[in-house]
């Protein structure tokens, strides 16, 4: 009971953080194409 709970909530976890990567809108730009504050945030 205990193992299957835990395999839940990490891959719960893992498909969130998955779900939320894959839906930023910045996800398919290239460097030239991103928006000013983006590009400054990239830039050290």
């Amino acid at each position: 009971m205990v193992d299957g709970f835990s395999i839940l909530i990490t891959h719960g976890l893992m498909l969130f953080a998955a779900w939320r990567l894959l839906s930023r809108p910045d996800l398919d730009r290239e460097d030239g194409d991103a928006p000013k504050g983006f590009a400054a945030r990239r830039k050290p």
